[in-house]
């Protein structure tokens, strides 16, 4: 027999599935794609080639990120790390065979090549794009000393309608190598981050809560959850609001450990981990990476958190 606790919480997932605030509208432009639900902005995803004075030249991430009630969220160009931006995803290793070819965290002798940007059909109310994006470096020609791409990349940026308190976001990351022996991997140390990661403006209030309850950041990698929420008065001193970060369970590895930080940095979902040793990168089958964000007022509590990442896990 179903609690009635449980079935509270079923009646108000399928309340807010059905609540939607207006239509989701996409604009692709040469430079960013924007999407939209009535007046309300809900993200960019970068396209053209972006820098600061000609250096950290970046694309294929998302920026703006907007929180529900149309404040700019996630962080481009901070002080303290030039190199992050908004929400993005990228390795420290880049290798073929033995050869090191560029640094894609840091934006060192990388780039990447959006080649086409289309929408996706959705058989629901949700607005999709599919990307297709070629890794490049300068370390890597072919024999007339042209840059060839050595991965390709098919990201899908999803955007569910907003519901009372929250809004799902889903991105999916499809990586195929292009040249036999490649790897990817986090940072050579023994923090090894890298993979999907935000970064999003923080406050002195700010709080982390897990599945397993609230989460002091350290130095160190935390130990894996299947989902990290990060709420505070991030926007204003007013009013809280939060992002949480679902990983999908066939994600490889899952659940990977978690990389938090209180201030002046990015929140990571590792991948892979240990991320000091790089893994192989299949030039046969993508590897595929898949995450949720869940944009919403207040703090974890005030969102069905968990049953929207019971509903996510079966997709």
């Amino acid at each position: 027999m179903i609690s009635r606790k449980r079935l509270n919480a079923i009646a108000v997932i399928c309340f807010f599935s059905q609540m939607s605030f207006g239509q989701i509208n996409i604009k692709i432009e040469a430079d960013k794609t924007y999407f939209t639900e009535g007046k309300d902005s809900i993200l960019s995803y970068q396209i053209a080639p972006k820098s600061i004075n000609g250096k950290y030249s970046r694309s294929n991430y998302i920026h703006p990120l907007y929180t529900l009630d149309g404040a700019v969220l996630t962080e481009d160009f901070p002080a303290d790390h030039l190199h992050h931006r908004g929400i993005f995803w990228s390795w420290h290793q880049l290798y073929i065979d033995d050869k090191r070819i560029g640094d894609a965290w840091e934006i060192e002798n990388f780039k990447w090549e959006v080649t086409s940007v289309k929408e996706k059909k959705q058989k629901d109310n949700s607005k999709a794009i599919q990307a297709k994006v070629l890794w490049k470096s300068p370390l890597w020609k072919d024999k007339r000393g042209i840059e060839k791409a050595f991965v390709k990349e098919t990201t899908t940026i999803k955007v569910h309608p907003k519901q009372q308190k929250y809004r799902c976001i889903d991105i999916e990351i499809a990586l195929l190598a292009l040249e036999p022996n490649m790897k990817i991997g986090g940072s050579e140390d023994e923090k090894g981050y890298g993979g999907f990661s935000p970064r999003i403006k923080l406050s002195d209030d700010v709080l982390f809560t897990s599945s397993n309850g609230k989460i002091t950041p350290t130095n160190l990698p935390i130990p894996a959850s299947e989902w990290m929420d990060i709420s505070g008065s991030l926007i204003n001193k007013e009013q809280k609001t939060g992002m949480t970060i679902l990983c999908n369970p066939k994600n490889p590895g899952f659940p990977n450990p978690w990389i938090l930080r209180a201030k002046k940095s990015m929140q990571n979902a590792v991948f892979p981990y240990p991320g000091a040793k790089a893994i192989p990168l299949s030039n046969k089958k993508p590897l595929v990476l898949s995450y949720r964000l869940v944009i919403h007022d207040g703090d974890a509590n005030e969102i069905p958190i968990k049953e929207i990442y019971k509903d996510y896990a079966k997709n």
